[in-house]
């Protein structure tokens, strides 16, 4: 077998280690169009666990890397001066020009030829090989010559960053951040070698552009950056090289091979480097291409289609853990505004991969002021100044306040749909699935949607509350849950608009009668649904009078919180998004005009309902589709509603059209959540793919929500939350007395999963590599 590897970095280097390595007979040949000591850039970063697959691959390549390595488990995290140390973190960093001459060692030491100064701008002379690698770069020449047929998507991140160097000695990798007259700057700062450090800059483009940095200009950046961290950098220089600011490319293929070409490394995709995961990303992929090749040394093309199926989803994974950590560095003047603990928090956590629980597990002194800070600033909020503190208190069990209205915590049940209902009435199936949710301990418990009138119905089996036999009904409920818990109970009230007249999820045919739907434009949902009638100004009346007596109506059945549905494309939301109003008169057009309607809506409510209870309004803050809601408008949308008199925002995403592409996963749309709670200065509820009590604790904790809602992980486990109590040793005082005698078994249970949990954690965390 003959490979062409074009381009000498980290990933065909390695590829090339290993395959040489098992079949002496294969020849191959790296072409790289730079010198064999040139590199740009400085340190690279490994975790324990990368440094663990080289130990397993290739022991002469672990030996050789391990002895040039930094080392260091701490991590720091420094604002303005103010700083924090979290222990328990393995990585390890080293030059990345001297981890290249050790890989190219390698590779002599195995008889691969490398070709330097070689510039590959034709691949015919390479008509010959049966594969040709491209691991040419971020710019890949290869990639962009046949960029249609990879495929190729390269989308240039707001930040801008340069990377320079330094002899100033770090103990820890150090987060430097800098409150400037412009705004936040931070340094990502490391130690890859004795007497030099690396230190990556980054700011917002609107910082760079007040600072009037220029991209190339290197003395002017080292000037400015020295004087800004002349604290941080303690008496030491920073030094340059090729040291231009940039945007991050966050480059995609769709397709990682075409013919004979095969793409590796940053060529086939990138990871922001808040992640440490760029050269561990190509060198991941190299193993896999090798173990590819091997599994299949006669047919190169099943050996590129076990490479793309055996790596894509990793690698599709990394990349969007990356770009979650670079969401936050994205968005860091706004998280700023949070005090000290709860920012470094947030920072620690940004991913999603790292919670509360692994930090506790790592460094419990850290995890313990971030809590002590939160319990602080829960008590000011609840006004309990004379209640002790408990440092040791989950965060997901802390009181939490709206208006008069007293959560006992801050776990919420969101809105299900139960399709139960006969006539819009309420029955015995809903008793039971709310009042047992509420015996189970939930802070606040937010009705399915509730329709305002008979043909504001989704299906024939949502409930209303439209007549005196639904309030009665709602009443029973809302009794006995008073009457016996300390959970308190929100309705949502709503129109389905253009998504209504159809079946429950579960019936396969459809509604043979179907009444008359009406939206904000007559755009119908999908080809199942009617085209709806665009509604006039009578309509609008009509439509708010109802919202109004069902407030009214609510009222009187007992419900301590209203949540107006202005979300998933219904009613109200269809007037939010442009995807769903195409109106041409007052209500369309401008978000200010698509605001009028649900505004005056909700306007109209909070004057008829009292004063002392809190409202919310659900909202969608992206269609998750090309040109629908933008982030400008969310914001104003939220700001509306809030000056409105809403109390809290309950952030939703979707559902709007049926063509959308959600990027869905853990926690994926407390991002939302965060954007409108720390912009706008309001509180917040979110919701989505949220599983256990450690991933509540670790969104509230780092200030992206207020409340946290759960949906499914309630159907099956109406007690969630009196497991996730005994869980954390939590003790309750709302527990009926029918049921305390559950709690000596319930504890004992939970505690001893939880010492099993903890030790799993810890024997899976792979040992330091420090020597």
């Amino acid at each position: 077998m003959k490979i062409a590897v074009i381009g000498g970095g980290p990933g065909g280097l390695y590829f090339s280690i290993l395959t040489k390595k098992a079949m002496p007979n294969c020849q191959i040949d790296i072409y790289e169009r730079n010198k064999s000591d040139d590199s740009f850039g400085f340190g690279v970063v490994f975790s324990d666990e990368t440094l663990g697959e080289f130990l397993k691959r290739d022991m002469q390549s672990y030996e050789l890397i391990r002895s040039k390595f930094a080392y260091w488990d701490d991590i720091i995290i420094a604002r303005d001066g103010e700083t924090v140390n979290i222990a328990g973190n393995g990585f390890c960093g080293c030059s990345r020009k001297t981890l290249l001459q050790l890989l190219q060692q390698r590779c002599t030491e195995e008889g691969v030829n490398l070709h330097f100064e070689h510039n590959v701008d034709d691949l015919r002379q390479f008509e010959d090989a049966d594969i040709i690698i491209a691991s040419d770069g971020i710019g890949s020449q290869i990639r962009t010559k046949f960029a249609s047929e990879f495929g190729t998507k390269i989308e240039l991140k707001k930040n801008r960053f340069v990377w320079l160097g330094s002899t100033k000695p770090l103990d820890a990798f150090t987060y430097f951040f800098r409150n400037t007259e412009h705004g936040l700057i931070v340094a990502h700062s490391y130690q890859y070698e004795e007497g030099m450090s690396t230190w990556i800059f980054e700011c917002s483009d609107e910082t760079w552009q007040k600072f009037n940095f220029e991209v190339t200009n290197e003395a002017d950046t080292i000037a400015k950056i020295s004087e800004i961290f002349k604290e941080e950098l303690d008496g030491h220089g920073l030094i340059s090289n090729k040291s231009h600011w940039r945007q991050f490319p966050h480059v995609t293929n769709e397709n990682w091979y075409h013919k004979n070409i095969v793409l590796l490394g940053d060529a086939k995709a990138t990871a922001h480097y808040s992640i440490g995961s760029g050269t561990k990303l190509a060198m991941d992929s190299a193993i896999g291409l090798f173990d590819a090749v091997m599994a299949n040394p006669t047919d190169v093309q099943a050996a590129f289609q076990q490479y793309d199926k055996s790596r894509r989803n990793t690698v599709v994974m990394i990349q969007y853990a990356a770009l979650v950590s670079l969401d936050w560095f994205e968005n860091m003047n706004r998280h700023n505004q949070h005090p000290f603990y709860q920012f470094a928090f947030g920072c620690m956590t940004r991913a999603k991969k790292v919670t509360y629980e692994n930090l506790r597990l790592r460094d419990k002194s850290f995890t313990d002021k971030v809590l002590e800070e939160f319990n602080l600033s829960s008590r000011a909020q609840s006004r309990e100044s004379d209640v002790a503190i408990n440092a040791n208190q989950s965060a997901a069990f802390s009181k939490f306040k709206l208006r008069d209205l007293e959560l006992q915590n801050r776990i919420a049940m969101s809105s299900m749909g139960q399709y139960s209902a006969e006539n819009g009435l309420v029955n015995d199936w809903h008793f039971q699935h709310y009042t047992s949710r509420a015996i189970g301990g939930l802070g606040l418990i937010l009705t399915e949607m509730i329709a305002i009138s008979e043909t504001g119905r989704i299906t024939l089996g949502c409930a209303g509350i439209y007549n005196k036999n639904q309030i009665v009904e709602w009443k029973r409920i809302n009794d006995f849950i008073h009457k016996n818990t300390q959970t308190k109970i929100g309705i949502q009230v709503g129109h389905s608009g253009r998504k209504g007249a159809t079946k429950k999820p579960w019936e396969e045919n459809d509604l043979d009668e179907k009444w008359e739907l009406i939206s904000a434009s007559p755009i119908p949902f999908n080809d199942k649904f009617a085209t709806p009638i665009e509604m006039t100004l009578s309509d609008m009346d009509d439509i708010t009078s109802q919202f109004v007596q069902a407030t009214i109506n609510s009222e009187k059945a007992g419900f301590d919180m209203i949540e107006l549905q202005a979300h998933h494309g219904f009613l109200l939301a269809s007037f939010l998004s442009p995807l769903t109003n195409i109106r041409f008169d007052e209500f369309g057009g401008s978000i200010e005009n698509r605001l009028k309607f649900p505004l005056r809506v909700f306007t109209e409510m909070r004057n008829v309902f009292p004063k002392e209870k809190p409202m919310s309004v659900r909202i969608s803050a992206t269609d998750w589709s090309e040109n629908g809601i933008s982030e400008e408008d969310v914001i104003l949308i939220a700001t509306a509603f809030k000056n409105a008199g809403a109390d809290i925002i309950n952030v939703s995403t979707g559902n709007t059209v049926a063509n959308q592409k959600p990027q869905t996963g853990r926690m994926w749309q407390t991002p939302f959540s965060d954007l409108v709670r720390n912009t706008v200065h309001v509180p917040t509820i979110t919701a989505g793919y949220i599983q256990d009590i450690d991933q509540i604790n670790t969104i509230i904790l780092n200030g992206r929500a207020d409340i946290v809602a759960l949906g499914r992980p309630l159907l099956l486990d109406p007690y969630f939350v009196r497991n996730a109590q005994a869980y954390e040793n939590f003790e309750s005082n709302d527990i009926p007395n029918q049921y305390k005698m559950g709690i000596s078994h319930l504890n004992p249970l939970k505690t001893s999963e939880r010492k099993q949990t903890d030790g799993m954690k810890k024997a899976l965390k792979p040992k330091s590599n420090k020597k």
